[in-house]
C-alpha cells in the first residue's frame, strides 16, 4: 500500500510532469514559465527550483535546438562563456566593459585572440560589477 505522501507526490507530478522530466518543447516552455514564477520567492521555493533546474538542464543539454549553442560553449573558455552570458543578460556590448580596457581589447579577449585572456584583475573587477564571485570567471 502506498503512503499518503507517495500518493500526494504522484498526484503532484501528474499535474506538472515536466518537473521531473521534460520530453517536448511544450514541456520546456511550461517548465521555464514555472521557473519564472518560482524564483519570485526563491527562499520558499528553493527545493522545487533545484529539481526543476535539473530537469531544464537535462533538456537543454540534449535538445536539438540547443546543440549548436552547446557545441560553441563547450569550445569556449569558461570565463569568457560566463562573461558573454552576463553581457547578453545586461544588454552590453564591447564598449560597455571599461573593466577590460579598450573596445579593441575587449573584442580580442572575447574572441580568444592569441595572448588575450581575462586577468585576475579583470575577473575581480567583473565580479564586483556584476555582483558575482570573481572565481566564476576562472
Amino acid at each position: 500500500m502506498l503512503s499518503a505522501a507517495c500518493i500526494q507526490m504522484r498526484n503532484a507530478l501528474a499535474q506538472v510532469p515536466f518537473l521531473a522530466r521534460i520530453d517536448t518543447q511544450d514541456d520546456y516552455e511550461h517548465a521555464m514559465a514555472l521557473m519564472d514564477a518560482l524564483v519570485s520567492d526563491y527562499a520558499a521555493n528553493k527545493s522545487l527550483i533545484e529539481i526543476l533546474a535539473l530537469s531544464i538542464e537535462r533538456w537543454e543539454d540534449q535538445a536539438e535546438e540547443f546543440s549548436e549553442f552547446n557545441a560553441t560553449v563547450a569550445k569556449m573558455d569558461n570565463g569568457i562563456a560566463v562573461l558573454k552570458t552576463l553581457m547578453a543578460q545586461y544588454g552590453l556590448g564591447v564598449a560597455d566593459l571599461p573593466e577590460l580596457g579598450s573596445k579593441g581589447n575587449v573584442s580580442k579577449i572575447l574572441n580568444g585572440a592569441e595572448g588575450k585572456k581575462l586577468t585576475r584583475k579583470h575577473m575581480e573587477a567583473l565580479g564586483q560589477r556584476f555582483g558575482v564571485p570573481p572565481t566564476l570567471f576562472f
